[in-house]
C-alpha cells in the first residue's frame, strides 16, 4: 500500500511539473486555430484547469480540435451521495470549449456521459453518436534515483499498469473512447 501511495505521489508530481494552463493554452492555440471537425471531443483531466496530455497529443498527432471541446475533471467526495442539481460546474471558456467538474459521492455509481446531458440546459446539447472521450494513458518508467528505491519504482509501474481503466470507472462507451499515451519517467 506504502509504494502504490508514494508512486501515486510520484507520479502526480511529475505529471503537474509539466502542465500549462489550459486558459492560457486556449489563447494561443486560438490565435491560429487548428482545423476544426465535427463533433465533441470530452477530454478528462485531474486537475481542473490544467491541460490534458490527450490533448497536446491529439493536436500534435492529429493536427485537428473538435467542434465542441469540454475538459472535464471528475472529483469524489467524502459524503455518500451528491444531489443532482449540483453534480456538474460548468465553466464557459469560449471559443465552444467548456470546462465541467463532475462531482460524486463515495456511494454514487459514476456514469459521465449520463451526467454530461445534463450540460444541456447550460445553452449545450450532447450527442452521443458524434462524442468522443480521450483519455490520458500514462506508462510509467522507472528511473534510477527516483523518489523510490528501483524495486519499488518497478512495483508501482506495473501496479499502475495493472489497474483499471478511468473508461470502465466511469462507464465510458466502449467505442468512443481514444486513449492517448505518453511515458513519464518517476
Amino acid at each position: 500500500m506504502l509504494t502504490w501511495h508514494d508512486g501515486r505521489r510520484l507520479l502526480n508530481d511529475s505529471l503537474r511539473s509539466d502542465t500549462l494552463r489550459l486558459t492560457d493554452f486556449l489563447e494561443a492555440v486560438f490565435i491560429s486555430p487548428p482545423t476544426r471537425v465535427g463533433g465533441t471531443a470530452v477530454f478528462l483531466t485531474a486537475e481542473a484547469g490544467s491541460v490534458p496530455n490527450a490533448l497536446l497529443h491529439n493536436l500534435k498527432h492529429n493536427k485537428v480540435l473538435h467542434e465542441r471541446n469540454l475538459f472535464v475533471t471528475v472529483r469524489s467526495h467524502e459524503v455518500p451521495r451528491i444531489d443532482a442539481q449540483q453534480r456538474l460546474d460548468v465553466t464557459p471558456l469560449g471559443h465552444d470549449c467548456w470546462q465541467v467538474i463532475v462531482n460524486y459521492g463515495f456511494k454514487d455509481n459514476p456514469d459521465l456521459p449520463s451526467a454530461l446531458t445534463k450540460i444541456q440546459g447550460e445553452g449545450y446539447k450532447l450527442d452521443p453518436m458524434t462524442t468522443s472521450y480521450f483519455l490520458s494513458r500514462d506508462i510509467v518508467i522507472p528511473t534510477i534515483g527516483g523518489g523510490m528505491a528501483p524495486w519499488r519504482e518497478k512495483l508501482f509501474a506495473q501496479m499502475h499498469h495493472n489497474a483499471s481503466g478511468a473508461a470502465a470507472f466511469l462507464n465510458l462507451p466502449t467505442n468512443a473512447v481514444v486513449e492517448l499515451g505518453s511515458k513519464i519517467e518517476i
